[in-house]
């Protein structure tokens, strides 16, 4: 097993600009940034037939800047675009849809409750943040020690 590279000035730089772009979307749009809730909302317009032009323009327009924002990122880095290995098409279907599962009962993601929720000290997102956290990590121990498979 490597052992990363501590680097602390991209990670704090990012983080700085999640929380800025969050912040900004609460003060100008009066808006909670939870990524899946954004997604699930521009989805279900369209899917519903009532697409309305204001309530999705923004959404897309976030959505759009998340992965250009990534690509303009690795363009200028020179970073290697993370890759998956040995992981199965139906693997990542089916976390994906875990996930998004996890996402409606738990009313918000990982974004919406962990960055939003907790800078507004909010008890319910603390306590998403920490069983999603903590879950992961379980996770993690689980199919890495005991099941092998990471």
């Amino acid at each position: 097993m490597e052992i990363a590279e501590f680097e602390i000035v991209v990670p704090l730089l990012g983080g700085l600009l999640i929380g800025i772009s969050a912040t900004l979307l609460l003060w100008l749009n009066g808006r909670i940034a939870g990524i899946c809730g954004i997604a699930f909302n521009v989805l279900s317009q369209f899917t519903e037939g009532t697409v309305k032009a204001t309530e999705v323009s923004w959404r897309l327009l976030f959505l759009v800047g998340l992965i250009v924002g990534a690509g303009v990122y690795h363009f200028v880095s020179q970073a290697p675009i993370p890759t998956s290995q040995n992981t199965s098409l139906g693997v990542l279907i089916a976390g994906g849809l875990l996930v998004g599962l996890g996402t409606k009962i738990g009313s918000g993601c990982t974004s919406g409750h962990g960055v939003c929720g907790i800078g507004r000290l909010s008890v319910r997102s603390i306590m998403a943040t920490l069983t999603f956290m903590g879950f992961g990590v379980i996770s993690v121990f689980v199919f890495r020690h005991l099941l092998g498979i990471i």
